[in-house]
């Protein structure tokens, strides 16, 4: 006869998927740019498939959780509005305009005059090109620009014309 240990075959393959979980869990980093999964994820500022790897975005907040965009410049308008965006513990992650790599976003130049996905027009290159920008002068343009997307309600009054018999 066999003796039991607590733990026969069937407890024991109940309990896989929950290891298994486990274990992938333990897999995720708290720091740097997170997977994302190519035209199914959307941007977090305007709802848009994130498709091109060439101009998304990621910021990783002081909580570490990921908030994704497909175009940098949502990213930046995104990030003006949270309290915490500017702590040295936020991570600023760009997609490379040649190579489509993560890159650093404060430490990326940015080249002006790109066809991007919400039309920001920024792309981020590692290396210095005739006029290109730094982070803070990118984000100055993009917060002068503001929203390029019908993603946020207009912060001005609707245009109320009348009709005059």
């Amino acid at each position: 006869m066999c003796q039991h240990h607590g733990l026969n075959r069937r407890r024991f393959l109940a309990l896989v998927p929950g290891m298994v979980v486990a274990v992938s869990a333990c897999g995720q980093s708290s720091t740097g740019p997170a997977e994302i999964k190519w035209g199914r994820e959307t941007c977090e500022y305007c709802g848009m498939i994130i498709d091109d790897p060439h101009f998304a975005a990621q910021v990783r907040g002081p909580d570490r959780k990921v908030h994704k965009f497909d175009d940098l410049g949502d990213a930046v308008l995104w990030m003006a509005k949270q309290g915490w965006a500017e702590d040295a513990v936020t991570e600023f992650w760009v997609g490379g305009l040649e190579s489509g790599q993560w890159t650093d976003g404060r430490k990326a130049l940015y080249i002006d005059g790109q066809h991007t996905p919400m039309a920001h027009g920024f792309g981020a290159v590692m290396e210095g090109r005739s006029g290109a920008l730094d982070y803070a002068a990118m984000k100055k343009a993009v917060m002068t620009k503001g929203s390029t997307s019908r993603c946020e309600p207009s912060e001005t009054a609707p245009n109320t014309t009348t009709r005059d018999g």
